[in-house]
């Protein structure tokens, strides 16, 4: 049972890539390799996160408030999850890439090395950061553990407890020993190394794609390798970020509180170079002096589009603000998972749903006009992903019912109150974006239907947002409160004998899992392109015949 989530994760990322880059009824393309390119590297990155490692090695003060990554079967999954699920994410990206399929192929004669198609800067930096996790590791395997405080109430003597005069005593976290954590996270960072060499050779041996010339080929190969080493430096940067947390945290023993973890400072700020470290393009994936102009796209575009289409990759920064915010309230989520997962998730849509309705105000203030008629799309949500929305709402409705009741029967607090609150609450942000987009002035200048379309596209983004988040609020339910699932459908409901006081209950789990991988994807649920070519489709190639 231990591999069947793993299993279940890599083979939805696989029909994914798959999906994407054989293109319903168009075929393998150079569009659709960038797009390909872009997925693998959006869900290798979501894959890498270290959240559940950020506090490995510490013993909590308070047991019962916190999850203690401390042991063998804490560790491993906190780790092995982000390391080898973004290592698993790129070499599915180019396991899915199609092999050749006309009769005659075209052979390289030179002999294809890493180094070829390596980004040397960016190889040079991502060795850098690698050292500097392995001596942050070596530093805090010199470090000596010691044992947690609990927390008391104690009273100075002169009153009695009922009438009060008492004091709480918050306690301290304590740690094991540096040698046991540096094993752990070297071994991780020597994964995270071997494994990454591995991929790279994947990248440097994989055959050549038939839609594209030799040049192309050799790009697509540098942008692979460019959106791997951007994000296993984010992983070894974590990785020393977690060393530097351990070996920041303070001796309750010797009454010192304040402490501050300078690692995870550099690891914010490796994380935003590398967000900007924007790989090569592909000169057929767009227009060009290779490429024949597509009919409806000739001609400069409106700046009104331009602004709608930037405001996308804008939207990406929004939701990584909370990231940023994360970094300094760790404590307080980790204290509370369920209710910081839960408004860090909120927290994440409504940054994106602001600036979903602050793109629409912009586009008012700088091209609309108060002359010009609103008009508004015949269909301004796509039967898909309406559909997607709907479903989305009733798993998200049905796993608070569910949880609700077992959470009853096993009398506890109610703990799914918190994800009904955020998400009412992330609906209630949704309207401002909505009413931005019926209700503002119209642009004057622009192609017929193209005004209604920039609509349409904003209200897209509204609900695709609305429904990732209420998704993975569901998610977040099934991971942090399973053992309410365990008593409604019973311990032994699926063959296995598990106490519902028990920490978690697989079945539930996961599924949370898969709902969270269905989050992510519906986050990413591309805009259907305003225009698109009308031209004839290629003839397919005839497939080698078997002999």
């Amino acid at each position: 049972m231990l591999l069947l989530g793993p299993a279940i994760a890599a083979l939805l990322v696989y029909a994914v890539l798959r999906w994407v880059i054989w293109a319903p009824g168009t075929g393998t393309s150079p569009q659709t390799v960038a797009q390909h390119g872009l997925w693998v590297g959006v869900i290798g990155w979501l894959a890498s996160s270290l959240q559940g490692a950020v506090t490995l090695g510490i013993i909590p003060a308070n047991p019962s408030a916190a999850t203690a990554v401390v042991s063998a079967g804490s560790i491993v999954p906190a780790l092995g999850w982000p390391v080898l699920g973004c290592l698993t994410v790129h070499a599915l990206g180019q396991i899915t890439y199609p092999g050749p399929r006309r009769m005659r192929r075209q052979a390289v004669l030179s002999a294809r090395r890493i180094r070829d198609f390596m980004p040397r800067r960016l190889a040079f930096t991502t060795a850098a950061i690698f050292l500097s996790a392995a001596a942050a590791i070596v530093r805090a395997g010199t470090l000596p553990g010691f044992a947690a405080v609990a927390p008391t109430t104690v009273s100075d003597g002169q009153y009695n407890v009922e009438n009060g005069n008492n004091y709480y005593n918050g306690g301290g976290d304590g740690r094991i020993p540096g040698p046991e954590v540096a094993g752990w996270l070297g071994g991780a960072l020597l994964v995270l190394g071997g494994g990454t060499w591995l991929v790279l050779w994947m990248v440097s041996r994989r055959r050549q794609l038939e839609s594209l010339d030799a040049a192309d080929n050799a790009v697509l190969r540098t942008i692979a390798m460019n959106r791997l080493l951007r994000t296993v430096s984010t992983v070894a940067a974590g990785l020393a970020a977690i060393a530097g947390n351990f070996a920041a945290l303070p001796n309750p023993s010797q009454e010192r509180s304040s402490w501050m973890n300078p690692a995870g400072l550099a690891c914010t700020v490796v994380l935003l170079v590398m967000w900007q470290w924007r790989p090569p393009r592909l000169a057929s994936a767009g227009l060009g002096t290779r490429n024949r102009p597509e009919a409806g796209l000739t001609g400069p575009q409106h700046p009104a589009a331009r602004l709608v289409s930037a405001l996308g990759a804008l939207l990406g920064l929004a939701a990584a603000v909370p990231l940023l915010a994360g970094v300094f309230l760790a404590p307080a989520l980790m204290g509370a998972a369920s209710y910081g997962l839960a408004g860090f998730v909120a927290l994440m849509t409504t940054s994106v749903l602001l600036a979903i309705a602050g793109g629409e105000l912009v586009l008012q203030r700088n091209y609309g006009t108060r002359n010009a008629p609103r008009t508004w799309p015949r269909q301004p949500v796509s039967p898909a992903l309406l559909t997607t929305a709907v479903l989305a709402l009733l798993v998200f409705l049905l796993a608070l019912v569910l949880t609700a009741a077992g959470q009853a029967l096993l009398a506890e607090e109610p703990g799914w109150a918190p994800a009904a609150l955020f998400a009412a609450g992330t609906a209630a942000m949704a309207l401002p974006a909505f009413l931005t987009a019926r209700l503002r002035r119209s642009v004057p200048d622009l192609p017929a239907g193209m005004d209604a379309a920039l609509r349409a596209i904003t209200v897209h983004r509204t609900v695709r947002t609305l429904a990732a988040s209420v998704t993975a609020q569901a998610a977040i339910l099934l991971l942090t409160r399973s053992t309410a699932w365990a008593a409604v459908f019973g311990p032994d409901a699926f063959g296995d004998a598990v106490d519902p006081a028990a920490g978690s209950w697989w079945p539930a789990t996961l599924a949370g899992s898969v709902l969270g991988a269905a989050a992510v994807v519906i986050a990413v649920i591309p805009v259907r392109m305003l225009a698109r070519p009308r031209t004839t489709p290629a003839p397919r190639p005839e497939k080698e015949p078997a002999e």
